[in-house]
């Protein structure tokens, strides 16, 4: 391979490797996948096979990609703990080709501000002076993802600029690094409600909220939709950037969390898995207006 590269792997049991499988696809469909579990020589050529292969756990599945210097590899490494986690799938991430104590820092020189529409994206570090009527994000992701860097989050964040005209309660499940409850907020959102099952994601989109002078975001931890506050009535908008399998989990009760007729946008829809997703939505008593695509992603619109 030419160039510097970065093998992100994860591993876990044999059991979870469609899941595992199927979220690391959302990032680059270049799977190397270790699974000797049904790996048998019927004691044929046993001194051909390299040792490591013959001495493997065969419970124990290593799912790899390599992601290219110029892309934020620390994202992908937090998107991944973030979804095997709300998908309740035990791993362990490792990287190889960087030092595990600079990884945390070194991404940030790919990070440079992102024009999507009337909304830039900008790194909380870097000096940046908007045009007139430009909008701006100031985003230290942290640990948790979302920067604007990722097809998904581009995808719904260009819908919801067509979309939010002011005065919305919007309802954001899976928030991540909150990006895209500022981006609601700062397009005049009266309120957003944000939710994340990660800990760690809460706490920082609650501090980039604060950072991005949206007082009107409040952050807390849900497993989907579990811990979400109705208590001023049913949603206006919603918006939820998370992996197929989730959002088809959330379908048969996100309708009772809105009003008639509020859009609800799904995205983190890998290309291959769109369909069923579609079907899904249709099946809940949901219309798609609309689709976004970029690269592998799509993104609905649904009411």
């Amino acid at each position: 391979m030419a160039g510097n590269w970065t093998k992100l792997t994860v591993t876990g049991h044999v059991r979870d490797l469609d899941g595992i499988s199927a979220v690391m696809s959302m990032l680059d469909n270049g799977l190397m996948i270790e699974d000797y579990s049904d790996f048998s020589l019927n004691g044929m050529y046993g001194e051909l096979v390299d040792e490591s292969i013959l001495n493997a756990d065969r419970e124990t599945v290593k799912v790899s990609i390599f992601v290219p210097e110029e892309k934020n590899f620390a994202e992908y490494r937090v998107f991944l703990e973030a979804r095997l986690t709300a998908l309740g799938i035990n791993h362990e991430i490792s990287i190889e080709g960087l030092n595990e104590e600079d990884w945390s820092e070194s991404w940030k020189q790919y990070y440079k501000p992102i024009p999507l529409g009337r909304v830039t994206v900008v790194p909380a570090w870097e000096k940046y002076e908007a045009k007139e009527g430009e909008i701006i994000i100031r985003m230290d992701p942290g640990m948790a993802f979302g920067t604007g860097t990722h097809e998904t989050t581009r995808l719904v964040m260009r819908i919801m600029q067509d979309l939010i005209k002011g005065g919305e309660r919007v309802l954001d499940v899976g928030t991540g690094s909150g990006i895209l409850s500022i981006c609601a907020s700062k397009l005049g959102a009266k309120s957003c409600n944000a939710y994340d099952i990660d800990p760690v994601a809460v706490k920082v989109a609650r501090e980039n909220a604060k950072d991005d002078g949206c007082d009107n975001i409040t952050v807390g931890v849900s497993d989907l939709l579990k811990g979400v506050d109705r208590s001023e009535g049913k949603y206006d908008f919603c918006v939820a950037n998370i992996v197929s399998d989730i959002i088809i989990r959330m379908m048969p009760d996100i309708r009772d969390y809105l009003k008639e007729g509020a859009p609800l946008i799904l995205s983190g829809i890998i290309i291959d898995r769109a369909d069923e997703v579609r079907e899904c939505v249709r099946k809940h008593g949901f219309t798609i207006e609309r689709e976004e695509k970029e690269n592998d992603w799509v993104a609905l619109l649904c009411v």
